[in-house]
């Protein structure tokens, strides 16, 4: 490893497993200090004990509860140089089965959660002239959809404008706002609750044929979070597999 965030302090929300907890592994890994944030006060602890992190609990739909992560950070380390909002919810519903609360409750955590984040950790980061905020959108939404993610697809759709607001006026702050767009990752939520041949019919829509790891997405925003991205804002990466590229089901130049 190379120590690319060497002396940074990071904040994790949404960091007890999957995605946010290999973002989490992957800074740890580069030399940050960690703080992780989760609304699972039981596995989240577990996580951050095994990385050596800090924990707190934290509903990100709160500004409440995102301002003191952010506090209990500044209490812990003395500053605060990233923040991740990686918390969000999907549950499976066609747009004529859900009610406005289930819809206000996707919008609180994925969207507002955004919101938030930023919000809370704007007055330290602002005070030091530098910082790292980064959210973790998707393809499902700003690109594609399926039946039964109206108001997650939304939600995403709304994270990607709010980066390119967020980046345009936290710039003159010495502020970096990204996001990361994954595509279908081979999380533990996939491979507990979708069947092998789900998976494998995912899989043949992919050209690299496979599922991206936690991980993939990880050195994604590993990037953002770097000096290597100090001329990168407002933007996304997209971490998909080359998913979002065909025309159509037949793209593949050789049998599998």
């Amino acid at each position: 490893m190379t120590g690319r965030l060497k002396d940074k302090v990071a904040l994790i929300v949404g960091a007890s497993r999957g995605i946010g907890k290999a973002i989490a592994l992957r800074f740890k890994e580069e030399g940050a200090d960690l703080v992780l944030a989760d609304f699972d006060a039981g596995e989240g602890k577990a996580t951050a004990d095994e990385l050596g992190a800090g924990f707190i609990a934290t509903d990100i739909s709160s500004m409440t509860d995102a301002e003191a992560a952010v506090a209990f950070t500044l209490e812990r380390h003395g500053r605060l140089d990233i923040i991740v909002q990686n918390a969000g919810i999907y549950p499976w519903q066609l747009i004529e089965n859900t009610s406005p609360e289930n819809w206000d409750r996707v919008m609180a955590v994925n969207l507002r959660g955004c919101f938030n984040a930023a919000r809370a950790a704007l007055p330290p980061m602002k005070k030091q002239g530098s910082g790292r905020i980064l959210f973790t959108s998707s393809i499902t939404g700003p690109h594609v959809t399926s039946p039964g993610h109206g108001h997650y697809a939304a939600s995403k759709a709304g994270i990607n404008g709010f980066i390119r607001s967020a980046a345009l006026e936290f710039s003159s702050y010495g502020i970096n706002v990204n996001g990361v767009e994954p595509g279908n990752i081979l999380t533990e939520a996939i491979q507990l609750h979708r069947s092998e041949a789900f998976i494998k019919n995912m899989e043949a829509a992919i050209p690299l044929n496979r599922l991206g790891s936690p991980r993939d997405v990880a050195n994604a925003f590993l990037f953002l979070a770097s000096e290597d991205a100090n001329y990168v804002t407002g933007t996304t990466i997209i971490v998909d597999g080359g998913q979002l590229l065909p025309e159509g089901a037949d793209f593949k130049l050789l049998p599998p």
